[in-house]
Order: structure tokens, then sequence, then C-alpha cells
């Protein structure tokens, strides 16, 4: 199977980024929108997470439908930005009803989770409620970036602004490819401890058709000898959509089987700097997948999950001092006109 396209390629999903790069800022969100009535689900396993409302997805609570999904950077603080995203879409109705009346109210349900990117953005220069709203209003199918991929922006965009990949500058990256009929997408903020490029290769750890070029082993040396960028603390997040009908179960099974694909790409991935975590959201579209439906999806998630790290890293730009694959690695570029970090 070879994944290529974007989470948006889901149909109803939107994605939209909001950040801030320069003048000591580097940081951003990037929100998910899902059509009404998508299931969600989630699996965390990095040592270090930082979440909101994850316990609400778990399959035995309550509430099934899932209105946005939000990157964060900001470490902690960040987490205030999914109050902006929340306060948005109450205005436009979109959420979770309670009462009737004039007691009538709407709760919008916005996971969230945030990277580490405090190491890299200046102090007290953080993601709040205005990103997270920004975010939201920006939510398209499409719109390539300065990347030059088709669907959202990539590389150093969103909650991908500050982020880092172990020796170099990380970002925001997508894949899609179908599966038993189904479109299933992956949208990450990779921003791991460990390495998404071999030191010892200067390629993906993940095979597949990124458009690179060996090399040059001056390159690779000089790369390899580089120190690491400053900061200890790190974490991947992401999110899974397809447009099957889930249950809540098989949600957060897609996104517990799209962590093997962050640990095909990363190396290592989970570790205690990190709090990886993964959502899954299914649109519903078709009748209740079957279990044979369920394992070829829950096989793309991670295929397509490892791309997206991979196509983050690639479609990077340099953002306060951290080299991006393109400046360590110029050799393996493609000629001009056509795209790294893409699967076509």
């Amino acid at each position: 199977m070879r994944a290529a396209g974007s989470i948006t390629d889901v149909a109803g999903v939107l994605v939209g980024h909001h950040h801030r790069i320069g003048d000591g800022w580097a940081t951003g969100v990037t929100a998910v929108l899902p059509p009404p009535g998508t299931v969600g689900g989630v699996d965390v396993r990095g040592g270090g997470p930082g979440t909101r409302e994850t316990d609400l997805l778990d399959p035995s609570n309550l509430v099934e439908h899932v209105d946005a999904v939000l990157l964060c950077g900001g470490s902690a603080y960040g987490l205030a930005a999914a109050d902006g995203a929340l306060r948005w879409l109450a205005e436009r109705g979109r959420g979770f009803h309670v009462g009737a009346g004039d007691r009538a109210v709407v709760v919008p349900i916005v996971p969230a989770a945030v990277l580490f990117d405090l190491s890299v953005t200046g102090p007290g220069l953080v993601p709040d409620a205005g990103f997270g709203a920004a975010a939201c209003a920006a939510a398209t199918a499409s719109g390539a970036g300065p990347s030059g991929l088709g669907g959202p922006q990539q590389g150093s965009a969103g909650a991908g602004a500050g982020a880092k990949a172990g020796r170099l500058k990380g970002g925001v990256g997508t894949a899609s490819t179908v599966a038993a009929g189904y479109t299933v997408g992956a949208l990450v903020a990779a921003n791991p401890a460990g390495e998404v490029i071999d030191p010892a290769t200067g390629l993906p750890w993940v095979a597949g058709d990124f458009g690179l070029a060996t090399p040059d082993p001056v390159e690779v040396q000089a790369a390899a000898a580089s120190p690491a960028s400053a900061g200890p603390l790190n974490t991947t997040i992401g999110v899974v959509a397809t447009d099957a009908a889930l249950t809540k179960a098989q949600c957060r099974r897609l996104a517990m089987v799209a962590h093997d694909g962050l640990a095909r790409a990363v190396r290592p991935a989970h570790t205690l700097f990190d709090g990886d975590t993964i959502f899954a959201l299914a649109t519903g579209r078709g009748p209740a997948a079957q279990p044979p439906v369920v394992n070829a999806l829950c096989a793309a998630a991670a295929d397509v999950f490892a791309t997206a790290v991979v196509r983050g890293v690639l479609a990077a730009t340099s953002v306060a001092g951290i080299p991006a694959y393109r400046d360590r690695y110029p050799s393996a570029l493609p000629p001009a006109g056509a795209s790294a970090g893409t699967n076509t």
C-alpha cells in the first residue's frame, strides 16, 4: 500500500493552522474539524503527556462524538487554546446539547494534546485561546502551503512551528490512503526526542518513495557529528481519521495501531521525554465496520501515520536556528520543481 494525499481526503475533515514565527515566537496550533456525528478515540503512549478530554473518549464513557481535535504547541500552557476552539464552536451551535428551552446549552467536545516547544519559543510566548479560535476559523479541506504539498500546509506550520525532530527541525505532516474501500488519513505534529532520519544514511528510517536521493557522504558525516538540539522534552501528537463507521472502542484500536507507525518512523519512540498521543476519528460512512475491515483500517493507519511523520520533517524549514532536513542534506533533495516528502 502506498500512502499519498492528506487527512482532508477523508470527506468532511477540515484542517486549520494558526502560528507565530519571529520576534521570539515559534509556536502554534493546528485544529482538525470533523463533520458532525464523528466518533472519537485516543491512545496515549508517551511518558510525559499533556492532554485534555481524553478520559471522555474512553469507550465506557458517555459522549461519543467529537467536534474538533486540537494539536498545540506551548506545552501545558498550550491547552488554553482549546478554550478558544470551544467558544468558536459553541457560537456556531456545534457540540453536545444539554437541557431545553431557556436552559438549553451546547458543550463542544474538543480533545486536545500539546507538545513541548518551550525551548524554542520565547519565555511566555505560548498559544492562548485566540490561537485555538483562529485555527478553527482557518480550517479548510485544501490550501497548499509554501511546502508545495497538497492539502493543509506542512512543515513549520501550526503546532509544528517550533517542533524539533531529534537533531532536525520537526513539523506538521499529513498523508492518506485507501483500505477496504475506505479512506484513511493522518495528520502529525512531529516533535520527537528520537530521530526520524537515520544518522548513518541521511534517509528516513521508514522505507518508501519520498523522492529523495542518497545524500552526499560528507553531508551525512557532518550531520551525524552535529550536536542534538537543546531541550530534553518533546512529544509527537497527531490524528488518524477514516470515513468508515467505527465504534469508540474501534476508534481507540485505530489510534493504538497508529502508534506502530510512529514507532517505525522514530527511533526511539514513546520515551519518558515524549507525551506521544494519537487521536482517532471515524466519520461514519456506510455500514458498521466488521473485524476484517477494522484490521485493514488499522494497518493503513500505521502506514499513513509513519509517512506523515516523515513528511513533516522533510517539509520543515529552519526556525530559531534549528536546521531543517533541506539544510543538512541538500544533495538528497529532488530537482527544482519536484517536492520531497511526497509519495506520488
